[in-house]
């Protein structure tokens, strides 16, 4: 099998998580976030891993850097990736796409789901420090967010587009059809 680089795409807690840890799970994939280093930055900071602080630091040293910063880590770090299915969750902007691309046998996938599904699935999962107590207005104003705002138009870039509106089965089912030839 060649190398499949499958690069993920979505607005906020359409599945890309779930779909990066399927994939880590049944078929070994390495799994790379653009949120990582910024994370792992506000941690070092001793700051709360929360959406405002993650699009505050991706602004501010996009800003001082370049806005393919990340991009440029990420494409580094996902080509040397030894692995058959190699996957990069949280594709946000063109810069990280156009950089990615740079990457043979990379594909953008777009991961849709409804923003009532997305919401109710972002209190559940915790994965951020404001998520659990999160109202609806707070997660419809988080669509704001610089971060945010710079998906749909990545989105409609997508090679390929994964419905996520339906079971955690079916959603699997579509992610096989991605790797199995």
């Amino acid at each position: 099998m060649s190398k499949i680089i499958l690069g993920f795409t979505g607005l906020m807690a359409c599945g890309k998580g779930t779909a990066a840890k399927y994939y880590k799970e049944k078929y070994s994939a390495p799994t790379f976030r653009f949120s990582t280093s910024m994370r792992d930055l506000l941690d070092r900071l001793y700051l709360p891993q929360s959406r405002e602080n993650m699009s505050t630091i991706s602004r501010i040293t996009r800003e001082a850097f370049g806005q393919d910063l990340y991009a440029k880590v990420m494409a580094g770090d996902v080509g040397k990736a030894e692995h058959d299915i190699v996957i990069v969750e949280g594709i946000r902007r063109m810069d990280d796409v156009k950089e990615l691309k740079k990457l043979s046998n990379f594909k953008l996938v777009a991961i849709e789901a409804d923003m009532k599904t997305r919401y109710e699935r972002l209190k559940v999962r915790g994965e951020n420090s404001d998520d659990a107590s999160k109202t609806w207005e707070q997660f419809q104003k988080d669509h704001q967010l610089e971060t945010e705002i710079s998906i749909p138009p990545v989105m409609a870039k997508a090679d390929i587009v994964v419905d996520n509106n339906g079971s955690v089965e079916d959603f699997y089912k579509q992610l096989d059809k991605l790797v199995i030839r």
